[in-house]
């Protein structure tokens, strides 16, 4: 089994799934993210990716979510689950 991979979210592609490690964004968005279900552990999956440079489709559980690439940089995360 190999190891894990960490990366920021906007570097996964569509249809891959991580795990999320760590957060690193200002309180505002931490506290939004989180409100959101963003947390250390969860399972994260990239549903599409618009083109150029728009925005983020991901999934947390049964929840959807639309994000900025800027912010989704700042969501490190774990793959080869």
């Amino acid at each position: 089994m190999s190891s894990p991979l960490t990366t920021s979210l906007d570097n996964l592609h569509p249809g891959e799934k991580a795990a999320i490690s760590s957060i690193h964004a200002e309180e505002s968005l931490f506290q939004r993210l989180t409100a959101l279900g963003f947390r250390a552990g969860k399972q994260i999956e990239m549903v599409r990716r618009a083109s150029f440079n728009g925005p983020l489709h991901v999934r947390i559980g049964t929840t959807e979510i639309i994000l900025r690439r800027s912010e989704a940089h700042r969501i490190q995360i774990n793959t080869g689950l």
